[in-house]
């Protein structure tokens, strides 16, 4: 049985207070230059107390699986059963040149970081701890009284159909991209997933299928609202990495238009330049009447929705409000 419900991006513990009591089901953590995935679990683990949390995601190649494995553990402690660990690949550029660290087969990379997280996770007390990986060897003989079991789901950002086919053969499923829409859902991920299960001899209907949800509302000025989620998914489509999702739509000439506005450093034409079906198809916004309604329009959500404001040229006040009225959205919502 896997979770089903809403639930947040980090929005700081003031806001995570009021959204638990409303019944938010997990918080998540991403990272940057100026934020760590795993220092926002920390915070997270002494602030939060029924909601899941974990990185969604962290930098898997950048730490080794030690100090992935070692950050999990010290939190499963502060929030004994809360915890998932989301992973993700980055881009090679960004593991070579930011990360300073070898990102080659990069898929096989990924499966054995999961294998080898999971040696630490899963290891018996006092006993040596072994990982046979092409990448990550492990055999380390641990032997003060620090491990045992713990049940931490593993779950991939995975986004084409390679990262998506080792997810289902060696994670707990996948946390999706907020581009996302519902026939990503149904012709990409689920077809993937289920060659990777079925090639190692899984069912591929346990696997976790969470993801991130662009939603912008604001009943004052949803016109606003709905500018700051257009720049949210023109941000997004600067880069290459998702021209299969908008290939596949149909909306190149539109992605386009976002790419040459971007490179004239122009906001207002980057927002003006997403076209009409394309923001409908991937983001949540408006009013919150009309929020509602396009959540209920929607016909393949993540099972596990991280609803998540625009960050793109949004002040921290702002992202502050826009998590204040995420709360008041879906404050009723059981599913």
């Amino acid at each position: 049985m896997t979770e089903a419900g809403w639930a947040m991006p980090w929005p700081g513990a003031d806001v995570a207070r009021v959204a638990e009591r409303a019944g938010c089901q997990a918080f998540c953590s991403g990272e940057f230059a100026d934020r760590n995935a795993y220092v926002s679990l920390a915070e997270m683990a002494t602030t939060t107390t029924t909601a899941m949390i974990g990185p969604g995601v962290a930098y898997a190649f950048a730490r080794s699986p030690f100090v992935h494995a070692s950050a999990v553990r010290h939190c499963d402690k502060l929030a004994p059963g809360r915890i998932f660990l989301g992973l993700g690949s980055g881009t090679r550029r960004m593991n070579e040149s930011w990360f300073a660290t070898p990102a080659d087969r990069a898929l096989g990379r990924m499966a054995d970081m999961v294998g080898a997280i999971r040696s630490y996770l899963i290891a018996p007390n006092m006993r040596p701890v072994r990982h046979d990986g092409e990448f990550y060897p492990i055999d380390a003989a641990i032997m003060a009284p620090v491990l045992g079991l713990i049940d931490v789901p593993i779950v991939l950002g995975a986004f084409n159909e390679g990262m998506l086919r080792v997810a289902g053969r060696v994670a707990d499923g996948i946390i999706g991209h907020g581009l996302f829409t519902d026939r990503w859902w149904d012709e990409t991920i689920d077809p993937n997933l289920a060659v990777g299960a079925v090639a190692a001899g899984r069912d591929p209907s346990t696997l976790r299928r969470w993801g991130w949800v662009i939603t912008s509302v604001n009943d004052d000025d949803p016109g606003r609202a709905e500018r700051d989620a257009r720049l949210m998914v023109a941000f997004y489509v600067t880069v290459k990495t998702y021209d299969t999702l908008t290939s596949m739509h149909g909306w190149d000439s539109g992605v386009a238009a976002v790419r040459d506005a971007f490179r004239r450093q122009d906001i207002d034409g980057m927002a003006a330049a997403v076209p009409q079906d394309m923001l409908d198809s991937i983001a949540i916004y408006g009013t919150t009447v009309e929020a509602r309604d396009r959540i209920a329009a929607r016909r393949r959500l993540p099972e596990l929705r991280f609803h998540s404001p625009p960050s793109f040229m949004v002040s921290p006040k702002r992202m502050t409000a826009y998590n204040e009225s995420i709360v008041d959205l879906l404050k009723e919502s059981t599913s």
